[in-house]
């Protein structure tokens, strides 16, 4: 049975951290694990993503506050946010795609950054 558990949301001030989390189950041969997010009004956006060989990309818009890792024992794949916006208000959604061509998302996890 395929699981994708996502933690590590919540509220934080300007300038705070979060850490998110992306657990997987029931997934094999897992290729791309990355994170998208989808602000109030807007369309769901590519945010960070890693490959299998750990080729990373990021959005301009988070380049040098965000960082993507992986632990491929775990199936999991994480997201550290520094520096945060209030712009950076979104549901975060994590994304795994596999060698064979699925894709499975993650339920999605709010963060709100406010004062």
């Amino acid at each position: 049975q395929v699981q994708l558990v996502v933690s590590g949301g919540g509220l934080v001030q300007p300038g705070g951290s979060l850490r998110l989390s992306c657990a997987a189950s029931g997934i094999f041969s897992i290729n791309l694990m990355g994170w998208y997010r989808q602000c109030p009004g807007k369309q769901r956006e590519l945010v960070a993503i890693i490959s299998s060989g750990d080729t990373i990309g990021y959005a301009d818009f988070v380049k040098g506050r965000f960082t993507i890792s992986r632990d491929n024992a775990k199936r999991m794949v994480n997201l550290q946010m520094n520096s945060l916006k209030p712009e950076d208000t979104a549901v975060y959604y994590c994304k795994l795609s596999t060698f064979g061509g699925e894709n499975y998302w993650g339920q999605g996890t709010q963060v709100t950054v406010s004062s």
